[in-house]
C-alpha cells in the first residue's frame, strides 16, 4: 500500500517561473517510489508568470486539492499594477524606486509578515486537519518561499500527530532581497523567531543547497538534508539544431544587479578585435530583463547584438538554451547570494552546452559547475577580464570549427528521478 504524503505549495501549473518546477517533477515521480502525493494548492492564486505547458506535465492520477486564497497583490495593483508585477518579480532598480514603490515596499515587508500569502495559513489549516484527519495522513511537506505556508506547517504540527517537512527552495531571512523590504527592527525580529520556530519544530528541514544548510545549522538541531534542484530529460524529445551565430543565451529573468560588467566589456573589446566576430556575435536574452542591465549592455555598444525574447514557456525556453552556442549564467555577486543554485544550472548542465558563470567566489553553484566539468566561473571583478576574453575566444574558434560542445562529469544524480529517489527514502 503506498504512503501517503500532502505536499503544501504556492506555486503549482500554470504558475510559470522556476518556482513551480522542483515539486511538480517530484510528484512526477513520486509514485515510482511507492509514495502517493496529494497536493494543496491555492484556488485562485495570483501567479505573475503562466505557463499552461506544465498542466500537462501533471498525472490525472494525481490527487490535487484546493481552497480560495486572500491575495493583497490584487488590490494593489488596482493602484499600481506596473510597480506590483515589479516588486513579485524582483525587477525594481534600488536606485529609481518611485514613491509609489518605497511604499509598496515598506508595507509589504512591515505588514505582511512573513508574506502577502499569510491570510492563507488559517483557513488552510482549518480545511487540512479535517482532510488531514479524514484521510489518515502522517506526514505533510511544506514548501517555500513563499514562507507563510510553513506557517501551516507548523500549525498542523502542533495540533495533529503528524511528520512534517519543511523544504526550503530559497532561504529565507538571509535571501538578498530581504534587506530591500525597508523592515523595521521589530519586523525583522518577528522574521527571525518565525524563522527559528519553524526550523526548530519541523522534523525535517530540506534545502537546496549546502550554505543554506550550514546557516540553519545554527538555528536547529533538527536533521537538515540538501536535494538541489535537477533536470528531467523526459520532456524534451525535439532534435536539436544549433544556432548558426555563435550565440550566448541567458535564460531566466536578468535582476537589478545581476550585470556583470566584466562580461559586457570583454564582449566589446573581442568585437573590436576578433575578425568575423562581428558577423557571428548574438546575444540571447530570454526573459524579463532589467533597465539597468539593459543600459549598461548599451553602454558597450552590445545593443545591436541584443535579441530580447521575453518570458518563454518552459519548454520553448529549454529548446533555447539547447540550441545555443553558450549558456550564461548570472547570479548577483554577493555574500548572501552564495547559497543560490539557480534551477537553470541543471537544465544548462544537461544541455552539452558549455556554462559562463558569474558570481560570487566559493558559491554553492560554481561548485557544481567545476565538480561536473560543464563550464567556466568568474567574479564580476574586472581584473578577470582578461580570463573570460580568453575563455570567451576559446568556445568562439571552437565554434568556428564546429566543434563546441560540453560533457559533463556525473550530472545522472541530478536527474529530477534521481532526486526523487533521494527524497522518497526519507519520506
Amino acid at each position: 500500500m503506498s504512503k501517503k504524503v500532502l505536499i503544501i505549495t504556492y506555486y503549482w501549473p500554470p504558475s510559470g517561473g522556476p518556482g513551480v518546477q522542483r515539486w511538480l517533477k517530484f510528484v512526477k515521480y513520486l509514485p515510482e517510489f511507492d509514495i502517493e502525493p496529494i497536493v494543496y494548492i491555492p484556488e485562485n492564486p495570483n501567479y505573475p508568470l503562466l505557463d499552461e505547458a506544465l498542466t500537462r506535465e501533471v498525472s490525472d492520477t494525481v490527487t490535487i486539492i484546493k481552497q480560495p486564497i486572500f491575495e493583497p497583490y490584487k488590490i494593489a495593483s488596482l493602484f499600481s499594477k506596473t510597480k506590483t508585477k515589479s516588486i513579485a518579480s524582483g525587477l525594481i532598480n534600488a536606485k529609481k524606486q518611485s514613491v509609489v514603490e518605497k511604499l509598496l515596499l515598506y508595507i509589504r515587508g512591515n505588514f505582511f509578515i512573513p508574506d502577502a500569502r499569510k491570510f492563507w495559513v488559517k483557513p488552510s489549516v482549518n480545511y487540512l486537519r479535517k482532510y488531514i484527519e479524514t484521510h489518515q495522513i502522517e506526514t505533510i511537506i511544506t514548501t517555500g518561499p513563499p514562507h507563510s505556508l510553513h506557517l501551516i506547517g507548523l500549525a498542523l504540527k502542533e495540533q495533529l500527530p503528524i511528520k512534517w517537512y519543511a523544504d526550503f527552495r530559497d532561504p529565507w531571512t538571509t535571501i538578498g532581497y530581504h534587506h530591500k523590504m525597508k523592515l523595521t527592527k521589530a519586523s525583522q525580529k518577528k522574521h527571525q523567531l518565525l524563522e527559528r520556530e519553524v526550523l526548530q519544530k519541523a522534523n525535517h528541514v530540506i534545502t537546496t543547497s549546502e550554505t543554506t544548510k550550514q546557516e540553519f545549522s545554527r538555528l536547529t538541531k533538527q536533521p537538515i538534508t540538501v536535494i538541489t534542484n535537477g533536470y528531467d530529460d523526459r520532456s524534451i524529445t525535439t532534435p536539436v539544431i544549433l544556432d548558426s551565430k555563435f550565440s550566448l543565451a541567458h535564460i531566466g529573468s536578468l535582476l537589478t544587479g545581476r550585470n556583470p560588467e566584466v562580461l559586457w566589456k570583454a564582449i566589446a573589446e573581442l568585437l573590436e578585435e576578433l575578425p568575423n566576430f562581428k558577423n557571428d556575435f548574438e546575444l540571447k536574452l530570454i526573459g524579463a530583463v532589467s533597465e539597468d542591465v539593459l543600459a549598461t549592455i548599451n553602454l558597450y555598444g552590445l545593443e545591436k547584438y541584443v535579441h530580447l525574447k521575453g518570458y518563454l514557456p518552459h519548454l520553448e525556453a529549454q529548446q533555447e538554451q539547447r540550441k545555443s552556442q553558450v549558456l550564461l549564467l548570472i547570479e548577483i555577486d554577493s555574500e548572501v547570494t552564495k547559497c543560490i543554485i539557480p534551477g537553470k544550472l541543471f537544465e544548462y548542465m544537461q544541455s552539452h552546452r558549455p556554462i559562463l558563470a558569474f558570481g560570487p567566489e566559493n558559491s554553492d553553484f560554481k561548485t557544481i559547475i567545476k565538480e561536473t566539468n560543464t563550464g567556466s566561473c568568474f567574479t564580476y571583478a574586472m581584473s578577470s577580464k582578461a580570463l573570460v576574453k580568453e575563455k570567451i575566444k576559446s568556445h568562439y574558434e571552437a565554434y568556428q570549427n564546429n566543434r563546441l560542445t560540453s560533457s559533463g562529469i556525473g550530472i545522472n544524480k541530478y536527474h529530477r528521478k534521481s532526486l526523487t529517489e533521494a527524497l522518497s527514502k526519507l519520506l
